[in-house]
């Protein structure tokens, strides 16, 4: 079975974008390779979102806070899929990706954001990570191959109001 690139894309590539990262990549169907980067990205993953990562068995030592125009570079990995998970990212003017993803917004508040103790951060954190998760499965259930470009950008699209 062939597996797609799919690249999340956030403005500091610390949080959401991450999750998405991981539960592609992670994700029971085998059918993803997930990588995220952001516009003006941070120094470091928000720690809860390494904590959701690495309890999805997602190696520590691929998390890293990305520029996206490491994915624009020659010999980057072609991306068949890109969506942003931030509304901020949703507005940006993209590089210009080398092939033609199929582009979609699937966007989510931002867990970091959440004040308060941890529990309340972590539960933050937890509902982007099954929104997406959510997302990711349905996604994993169409005949991706089957589909022309135009109707896979609409069921992209349809997902991000799941």
């Amino acid at each position: 079975m062939k597996t797609f690139n799919i690249l999340f894309l956030c403005t500091h590539n610390s949080a959401r974008s991450v999750i998405g990262e991981a539960l592609a990549s992670m994700d029971p169907s085998k059918r993803f390779v997930g990588f995220s980067a952001g516009s003006t990205p941070g120094t470091n993953v928000n720690p809860f979102a390494a904590e959701i990562a690495e309890m999805l068995g997602y190696p520590a030592a691929k998390l890293r806070s990305k520029s996206w125009d490491e994915y624009a570079l020659p010999g980057a990995p072609k991306m068949d899929f890109i969506i942003t998970v931030c509304d901020n990212a949703a507005g940006e003017v993209c590089p210009i990706w080398p092939g033609t993803p199929v582009t979609a917004h699937w966007g989510f508040p931002d867990p970091s954001q959440v004040q308060g103790s941890d529990e309340a951060k972590r539960q933050a954190f937890r509902e982007v990570m099954l929104g997406l998760r959510k997302r990711i499965e349905l996604f994993a259930s169409l005949p991706i191959e089957k589909l022309d470009q135009m109707s896979l950008q609409s069921e992209l699209q349809k997902l991000g109001k799941v």
